[in-house]
């Protein structure tokens, strides 16, 4: 016999089997609790997944209670975060239109500033303009003025320069002559050699003479150092056409310049301010 035969054969005849014979009913039951569960077992198990699934339900309306509740607080929280936010923007704005308020007054207040320094300073500039042509006009007048002036002033110098030197000569002899009985004297000699300006000129000098010691004297009223370098040379022309020995070099002025004195003292010529400071003692006397 085929399986096929004998498989439909037991399952035809099978459930008659089972309610005749206690014996085969018990095998097959035994049999099947191996591999499936019984009745009451069956039952456990469904009350055990329902009380599962109805506590997976509570749990999940509690959590979507909790998510609810949150949910209308966070909804509660963006009403008052937009409330804020309007209030806010709208004082901002209120802000805004203050200051734009005030930078329009603040620009119009600068604008009329702006215009009215600009109308001083042409004002100002125009002023500016003619006290120029007035100092212009002035320095002008000043400078020729100022020319007129230079050329008198250098008129009297020139003659108080000659003045000057008289009176210090004049001086010189009244003291030492009157006083101390010493000879001086202003001589002219001819430098027919160019010896002393380099080119044949007469050349000034004064003499102090005492007891046969000779003093060649320069009195002037500035010294330079060009004129100290040329009194020099007077005295040596001085010495080579009388054949002489010049005892003393003297310079008589007020006015001796720092060069003049270094040279001076270089060259053994002694400087006097005035005819009083000349020491008679250097003449013997």
């Amino acid at each position: 016999m085929e399986n096929q035969q004998i498989k439909q054969m037991i399952l035809r005849e099978l459930p008659g089997i089972l309610q005749r014979d206690p014996e085969v009913r018990e095998f097959i039951l035994r049999l099947a609790r191996e591999h499936f569960a019984d009745k009451v077992e069956t039952e456990s198990r469904f009350d055990r997944l329902l009380e599962e699934l109805r506590r997976d339900r509570e749990e999940q309306a509690r959590r979507w209670d909790e998510q609810a509740r949150q949910w209308a607080e966070n909804e509660q929280r963006w009403r008052e975060t937009q409330a804020d936010l309007r209030a806010r923007w709208e004082e901002q704005e209120r802000q805004w239109a203050e200051n734009a308020q005030r930078w329009r007054e603040t620009q119009a207040d600068l604008r009329a500033r702006w215009e009215d320094q600009a109308r001083r300073w042409e004002e100002q500039e125009r002023r500016w303009e003619e006290n120029q042509k007035i100092i212009r006009q002035m320095l002008a007048d000043i400078q020729a003025l100022s020319r007129k002036h230079d050329s008198t002033i250098g008129a009297l110098g020139a003659r108080w320069g000659l003045f000057a030197e008289q009176s210090f000569r004049s001086a010189l002899q009244g003291i030492l002559h009157d006083t101390f009985g010493v000879h001086v004297t202003h001589v002219t000699e001819y430098d027919d050699e160019g010896f002393v300006f380099g080119h044949p000129d007469q050349v000034e000098l004064d003499l102090i003479i005492r007891d046969g010691v000779l003093i060649l004297c320069e009195i002037k009223s500035s010294m330079s150092k060009g004129d100290m370098y040329l009194f020099e040379r007077k005295v040596r022309f001085y010495e080579k056409k009388h054949r002489c020995q010049v005892s003393r070099m003297l310079v008589i002025s007020p006015m001796v310049e720092q060069a003049a004195c270094q040279v001076a003292e270089r060259l053994g010529i002694q400087v006097y301010s005035y005819a009083e400071e000349v020491d008679p003692t250097i003449f013997g006397g």
